[in-house]
């Protein structure tokens, strides 16, 4: 009850924004360039679901803000070094979306090793199914093994969850608590893996960590599963990979852009699987978030430290 009365306390000098398309309880869809001026010369802080961008002439039209509070792990979405230097803070709000986003990620590998969609498409719409037919047959999971790049929350989490699996895990990062094997490099990892799991941030040295030359190391055997950004993975590279057998497969919760053009060639490959950015989308992660983001836009105009202030890399 606190955390339900703090968020209606603020509702009044506070702006909420949502990239989903909809509104939620407590916040309300914004367009800048329509929002009454008095609002936004007495506004605070500034919540931020989804991937919503905060332009700097928009910035600069808040004379008052405090902090810009952003929903979700990343925030490659906004200018943090430039919102910082008008004396604002930018908080995120890790941990609460990492068994959701970790929950996706071993779901997307499952449904792509054993071809689950393609299989649920064709015995609902295909009148000439058969009983266990051949072509969907699938790859072993319980064994495998599984390299997953970053091992933040979400990818030790991720982890957590392979070991039900009985997978082994690699790893470029020194994480023994799950049992994870220490590749010196990514190209060994990817040379040993038969499932690679994305989970890094996108930082200048993470944008197209992942391309010609890196799917080239992959066995022919591989999927790449991306849950990070889009931005990680070459995605010209990938269609060419999927084309020609490079790889197996290509499971995706993210891409750029989001969502992708219609007519874009990872659209029309039978070999990739995508979801529309799900990975935080449950409800109990949706109300953590909102929390999260109350709890730092409180700690920013009390003056108090920000729980998840984000710093610029």
């Amino acid at each position: 009850m606190r955390g339900e009365t703090s968020a209606r306390n603020l509702k009044s000098r506070h702006l909420f924004s949502s990239s989903r398309g909809r509104s939620e309880p407590l916040l309300f869809q914004l367009q800048p360039h329509i929002v009454l001026e008095t609002l936004w010369n007495t506004a605070f802080s500034c919540f931020l679901l989804g991937h919503c961008c905060l332009r700097s002439d928009t910035l600069l039209l808040l004379p008052s803000l405090k902090v810009v509070a952003s929903g979700g792990m990343g925030t490659d979405h906004l200018d943090v070094p430039f919102i910082n230097s008008l004396g604002v803070k930018v908080a995120n709000t890790p941990g609460v979306v990492s068994d959701s986003t970790a929950d996706l990620a071993m779901g997307l590998l499952l449904a792509s090793a054993r071809k689950i969609l393609e299989g649920e498409i064709e015995h609902s719409t295909d009148p000439k199914t058969v009983h266990i037919p051949q072509h969907l047959m699938g790859v072993e999971v319980t064994g495998a093994t599984l390299g997953i790049i970053g091992m933040g929350d979400i990818g030790y989490k991720i982890a957590q969850r392979s070991k039900g699996f009985d997978m082994k895990i690699l790893s470029t990062e020194d994480e023994q608590a799950v049992g994870a094997s220490y590749c010196e490099n990514l190209d060994d990892l990817l040379r040993c893996s038969d499932f690679v799991m994305i989970a890094v941030s996108l930082t200048s040295e993470t944008s197209d960590l992942i391309g010609h030359r890196e799917l080239s190391l992959m066995k022919p055997t591989a999927t790449l599963i991306n849950i990070s950004r889009g931005q990680v993975v070459n995605q010209d590279a990938l269609v060419e990979a999927l084309q020609l057998g490079i790889i197996r497969a290509a499971a995706l919760d993210v891409t750029h852009p989001e969502p992708l053009p219609r007519d874009h060639p990872l659209l029309e490959l039978p070999n990739v699987l995508i979801t529309p950015h799900i990975g935080i989308s449950t409800y109990n992660t949706a109300r953590g978030i909102v929390k999260k983001m109350v709890e730092n836009a409180l700690a920013a105009v009390k003056g108090l430290p920000v729980p998840n202030e984000v710093k610029p890399h």
